[in-house]
């Protein structure tokens, strides 16, 4: 059996986005800050989630730098990590179990695994995704990201970026994983036409036991014992008995005149003969 489009789709995006959201998280290219007074036009500070470093040419460069303004203590950074961290962990779970379910040795994907995943690489998206927008939001915030004053420009980095297209694409992979429950309602509804289950009766209706006919068998089996019966034994009656008519009874004797062989002359008979018939 080949692999659906959908579960290919969610394979191929899924490890994209949880590949970009691991960048976005480790790297310190969450806010940019140039145009400091005491130092070279060329100076860039980079800040992140975990590290800040700062940069003057494209070879230069020097990390950990020191927190003196409170910027890890602020509530967008802090609300940054858990849920950057939250995302990774559902994405790797949701990883796990597309594996498992769209292959893993196996000639049919188990489509509830696979939707499962699914789920969890879409969850794994919003909780990316909202990190990033909170901080996009109030990047320019000196209140919410404690900065220097101006002159000092604060701008959006790379990190931020790459968050929100990791983000999408987590969230594309887990829809297109999640669509395969629709081949478990397919298969369940091709279970339920080939194995009917029995019907229930509504309280509307109501159920009549006929008696059932005698069979061609039982009938035949009958009319074999009837027959092979002695002669002489009782028979059954079946039916009611008939009234026997009365004898009918001619008040004219038809034979009068008939005695002798030939009646005297001038004579004449009314009764009917057998040469009249």
């Amino acid at each position: 059996m080949r692999t659906p489009v959908a579960m290919t789709l969610g394979l191929v995006l899924a490890p994209c986005g949880s590949l970009l959201n691991l960048i976005c998280t480790l790297t310190p290219g969450w806010r940019q800050k140039t145009g400091f007074l005491d130092e070279p036009a060329n100076a860039l500070v980079s800040q992140g989630l975990w590290d800040t470093c700062r940069q003057q040419s494209s070879v230069d460069g020097q990390c950990g730098i020191p927190d003196e303004l409170g910027y890890y203590t602020s509530a967008p950074v802090r609300a940054a990590r858990a849920l950057t961290v939250t995302a990774l962990a559902a994405s790797a779970a949701g990883l796990l179990l597309a594996s498992l379910g769209v292959r893993c040795w196996r000639r049919t994907p188990r489509a509830r695994l696979a939707g499962a995943s699914g789920l969890a690489l879409f969850a794994a998206g919003l909780l990316g995704l909202v990190p990033v927008a909170w901080y996009s939001h109030v990047v320019q915030d000196r209140a919410a990201l404690p900065a220097e004053a101006s002159p000092v420009q604060l701008r959006v980095g790379y990190s931020v970026v790459l968050g929100f297209l990791g983000s999408c694409l987590l969230l594309a992979g887990g829809f297109s994983l999640a669509l395969s429950f629709a081949q478990v309602c397919e298969e369940r509804a091709r279970r339920s036409k080939a194995y009917p289950g029995p019907r229930r009766s509504s309280l509307n209706t109501v159920q009549v036991r006929w008696p059932e006919a005698p069979s061609l068998p039982s009938i035949l089996s009958q009319r074999s014992q009837g027959r092979l019966q002695p002669q002489g034994g009782p028979k059954p009656r079946v039916g009611f008995r008939m009234p026997r008519p009365a004898a009918y009874a001619n008040p004219e004797d038809v034979l009068k005149g008939e005695e002798s062989s030939s009646p005297p002359p001038g004579s004449s008979s009314t009764l009917p003969c057998d040469s009249d018939l």
